[in-house]
């Protein structure tokens, strides 16, 4: 049958309108394998690092797998060189000399690595109704009552009295306990059932259950506690006072797993944004030879606004591009004047259940590749790095000549709420940003979601603009 002429409007359409279009549409069976693989590494990168020492270990030791060294301000680097920079266990910076001279200027892709939480507070340990229990402290923004009844495990780490640091991971491999925090039943609960969402459960109630055996001696109080004690000190050599030194934190016990029948989706804790860590890390690993000097940002902090010394607000960032410049006798402010930027994080992802506060026109949707975000911010663009029509155009073509598949997106309706990234923190630097990463379902719950494919092309993303 021959081909039926399309109609004058058609080809006018097809020259003048934008429509995005979802992966279904145009990836072959082929491509839809690469993306489910990719994710697979993924996944075991979520289930080894849910908090941000963690995951500055296991990058620093692939960053070492693949000839990164650890970074020498003394030392005047030439093109092909690897370096990193520890900060604190907490953040990380990852480069790659290019063959351009860094006066023109470097690429930085800049995550965060992490994610809202639950975190001990210094005197955690308590005992009442012989339960023993940790005070927490939400970190970010949570749904508190999301965080009520789910299996959880205990990370971080605990420097003693004596000055050892210990390592601190229980609720993660199979035979382990795991911990909770208790919720109210349904039959005693109308007076809860009348609050606010916001004050469901509140933030003192965030209570995790650790212990109910009591140590046998009747003739002491707070027996249960003691026991808790009498445990952590057998296995770790700590005393009460040494919560004192600590930074322990609650997180979900569950794994990564695949969601749907397809597969085409990844359910698990820290999808914000340890997706866009992980993708920009591949990439960032896989570029051995760029022309441009390529500078990988993993941070610290930015769920609380990037704050304290190992978040983007500090000055780390700064310091190592004067210290990788000055062997060159260039300024660091020549470099970041000349550099240009990926903010690297996730956006809200369009959900049909909850229509009313997205734009349909400026949603991010699963499936239709990595999101572009010119600004975030709230309302009037409060708190946000709005990128030039320049650097975007820049960013469109890098996409489209790379074959990458990616949308636009804002964080839901102008007055519906709102929120930040690193962007703006690195655009003080005189750095041209732009926003981009994954569409998430669920943002900020114990849960989150993301779809294969759109993991995939973020990192097509990124490796497209390391070159």
């Amino acid at each position: 049958m021959a081909e039926k002429k399309k109609t004058e409007a058609q080809l006018l359409k097809e020259k003048l309108c934008y429509s995005p279009k979802n992966a279904g549409e145009r990836f072959s069976d082929s491509e839809w394998e690469k993306a489910d693989l990719f994710c697979e590494g993924y996944k075991k990168f979520l289930d080894m690092a849910k908090t941000e020492r963690e995951a500055v270990e296991i990058a620093i030791s692939m960053a070492r797998e693949n000839g990164f060294k650890a970074f020498d301000p003394t030392v005047k680097y030439k093109a092909g060189d690897r370096v990193f920079l520890n900060n604190r266990g907490k953040a990380l910076i990852l480069c790659t000399v290019g063959t351009e001279p860094i006066e023109k200027g470097v690429k930085i892709v800049a995550s965060h690595i992490d994610s809202p939480r639950l975190d001990l507070k210094p005197r955690p340990l308590y005992e009442e109704a012989q339960l023993a229990l940790f005070k927490t402290h939400y970190y970010g923004g949570i749904k508190k009552y999301q965080w009520t009844a789910i299996p959880l495990a205990l990370h971080g780490v605990v420097v003693r009295a004596d000055g050892e640091k210990v390592s601190v991971i229980i609720g993660e491999d199979e035979g382990d306990p795991v911990f909770t925090v208790s919720d109210l039943l349904p039959h005693l609960a109308a007076e809860q059932m009348q609050r606010k969402a916001t004050d469901l459960i509140k933030g003192e109630a965030l209570n995790v259950l650790v212990g109910g055996r009591m140590f046998k001696d009747d003739k002491e109080s707070e027996r249960v506690k003691l026991a808790v004690l009498q445990l952590l000190n057998e296995k770790y050599g700590i005393i009460e006072a040494d919560f004192l030194s600590a930074e322990l934190t609650m997180v979900p016990a569950f794994k990564a797993a695949d969601v749907g029948l397809d597969r085409s989706f990844i359910g698990a804790y820290g999808h914000d944004d340890r997706v866009c860590a992980y993708t920009s890390l591949m990439a960032a690993l896989k570029n051995k030879k760029p022309s441009t000097t390529v500078v990988t940002i993993l941070s610290d902090k930015e769920e609380t606004g990037s704050e304290g010394n190992s978040g983007l607000q500090s000055k780390y960032l700064q310091y190592f591009i004067e210290d990788l410049a000055a062997p060159h006798g260039i300024a660091g402010r020549t470099v970041l004047s000349n550099s240009s930027c990926l903010s690297a994080d996730v956006n809200a992802a369009y959900d049909p259940t909850y229509s009313e506060v997205y734009e349909r026109n400026n949603s991010a949707y699963v499936n239709y590749g990595v999101v572009v975000t010119k600004y975030t911010g709230a309302r009037g663009k409060s708190s946000t790095n709005d990128a030039s029509a320049e650097f975007m155009g820049k960013v469109r073509s890098m996409l489209d000549d790379a074959g990458v598949q990616w949308q636009t997106g804002e964080l839901g309706k102008v007055d519906a709420g709102g929120g930040g990234t690193v962007a703006m923190y690195v655009a003080a630097y005189n750095v041209d940003v732009v926003d981009i990463g994954v569409p998430v379902l669920s943002m900020h719950a114990p849960f989150e979601v993301v779809a294969k494919n759109d993991v995939y092309q973020t990192y097509l993303a990124f490796d497209a603009y390391n070159k």
